[in-house]
């Protein structure tokens, strides 16, 4: 295992320091919490958002917290849920009277920890509302969900929902739309390499040189498939016919892109996968209004990527494109 690290168990401790030393113009630490949350957190009048998980997918979570999107974000063990104690003063640091939203993606422990947590703050009359994030549309059930996962559709969630609240609304109106997205959103993935959790000093799986896993999660939980490796254009037909096969989108119909690297994929290969997205959605009438392609939700070094398509209305497209300044989201 080669990392640029000092000790495996400091990893996500130093980490935190080091994100809250280059933004802190964004970002402050809750001392004594693997919790990060905005600079002017509680920011009065607005309800907050809180998002988190297991550690290893930078920029998700703690480079969305900022103006327009996430108030708060908890960082558990690399790819372990974080503790409901972690989320709770999470969701105390942030709360300004009007309520937390919950933007919890689709893993067991994540669903446990979270709801815990929810229970933990109402006990102290903070109003508190949970969304689960499920677009992966690659397998129903996987090994750490009861239905299908929450991988980087998250992030069309954290922006939309994140708008809302910075809007003024209510609780409950911005819980409605981060469900109105989480029905719209689909996702599916690739890798071409797995990563190597630093505590666990070996790759998370192995894949033969010639072999790509089609389907996989953000931790490396097994997908559909292997396969020997194809073309850009061939993979990305596969996973697009997949999720579109899932979501009722036609011709005509306006959605959004995100092209998400796994951590280890070079830019120039995240653009030719987008570049057949766009042409096979244009063949199909389907219009894009707008696109983002980089690292919004990796898995350590992964290689790889995926792909989602999130089907737009006036509202959800008007608060996609809303401002948002965060860290690792900037958008005027």
């Amino acid at each position: 295992m080669k990392k640029v690290i000092n000790q495996a168990e400091q990893v996500v401790e130093e980490m935190l320091q080091g994100i809250v030393l280059a933004h802190p113009q964004y970002v402050k630490r809750v001392e004594g919490f693997d919790v990060i949350v905005r600079a002017d957190a509680p920011v009065a009048g607005k309800v907050a958002l809180v998002s988190g998980g297991g550690s290893g997918h930078e920029p998700s979570h703690g480079g969305f917290v900022g103006r327009g999107m996430l108030d708060g974000a908890v960082a558990g063990a690399v790819f372990t849920s974080p503790t409901p104690d972690q989320v709770y003063e999470a969701v105390k640091a942030v709360d300004s009277g009007k309520g937390v939203l919950l933007v919890i993606k689709n893993y067991t422990g994540d669903v446990m920890n979270f709801e815990m947590a929810a229970e933990m703050a109402e006990a102290d009359n903070i109003q508190v509302a949970k969304v689960v994030v499920n677009d992966d549309v690659a397998v129903e059930n996987s090994t750490w969900t009861t239905g299908r996962r929450g991988i980087a559709g998250t992030v069309f969630v954290h922006k939309i929902a994140g708008a809302k609240a910075e809007k003024g609304a209510s609780l409950e109106e911005v819980k409605a739309v981060a469900e109105k997205v989480i029905a719209n959103v689909r996702s599916m993935g690739m890798a071409l390499s797995p990563c190597t959790v630093p505590a666990a000093g070996k790759p998370s799986f192995t894949l033969a040189e010639d072999e790509v896993e089609i389907g996989m999660g953000i931790h490396g939980e097994p997908g559909t498939h292997r396969e020997r490796i194809g073309s850009a254009d061939e993979t990305v037909t596969h996973l697009l016919d997949k999720i579109l096969a899932d979501i009722d989108v036609a011709a005509g119909d306006e959605v959004a892109v995100l092209i998400n690297g796994l951590g280890a994929t070079p830019l120039m290969e995240l653009y030719v996968v987008n570049r057949r997205v766009a042409e096979l959605l244009g063949e199909k009438g389907i219009q894009i209004a707008k696109t983002y392609v980089g690292n919004y939700m990796t898995s350590l070094e992964m290689a790889g990527f995926s792909i989602s398509l999130l089907k737009l209305d006036a509202e959800l497209k008007e608060l996609l494109l809303a401002p948002a300044d965060t860290p690792a989201f900037v958008q005027f």
